[in-house]
């Protein structure tokens, strides 16, 4: 009887919760993890670009997270073209005013990270 019970009571609790168990999750970008993931997700991005510029990010659009043997974050955010070349040692950098110059693009990262192992890696880069 208790291996019909417990499924159902835990489908019960799943749907109450009003989404599934171990599916994506909406999280506020402020949560550690969040921001951790995605400062490695633009290092990772400025340094697979052709680009002599940096970009930076102008603004989070949606934040995810998913436990799956570790933490999936899935990050869709809006970048722009900074003035700092990517051989600049450590500038803080703003992103262009000028439209044409900041050249507006969104991405969607997805980052999978085990910060008890201190691993993290890039899963997923759409631009």
């Amino acid at each position: 009887m208790w291996k019909l019970v417990f499924p159902v009571l835990a489908a019960v609790f799943a749907v109450g919760l009003g989404s599934f168990v171990g599916g994506p999750q909406d999280i506020d970008m402020n949560e550690t993890g969040a921001q951790e993931a995605l400062n490695f997700a633009v290092v990772h991005h400025n340094n697979r670009t052709n680009d002599l510029y940096l970009s930076q990010v102008a603004e989070v659009v949606k934040v995810q997270r998913q436990v799956v043997a570790g933490i999936k974050y899935i990050i869709t955010v809006k970048m722009g073209k900074t003035p700092c070349r990517k051989d600049s040692a450590n500038e803080l950098c703003a992103i262009h005013q000028d439209q044409a110059l900041a050249r507006p693009y969104q991405c969607t990262f997805t980052v999978w990270s085990r910060p008890w192992m201190k691993e993290i890696r890039m899963v997923d880069e759409k631009c």
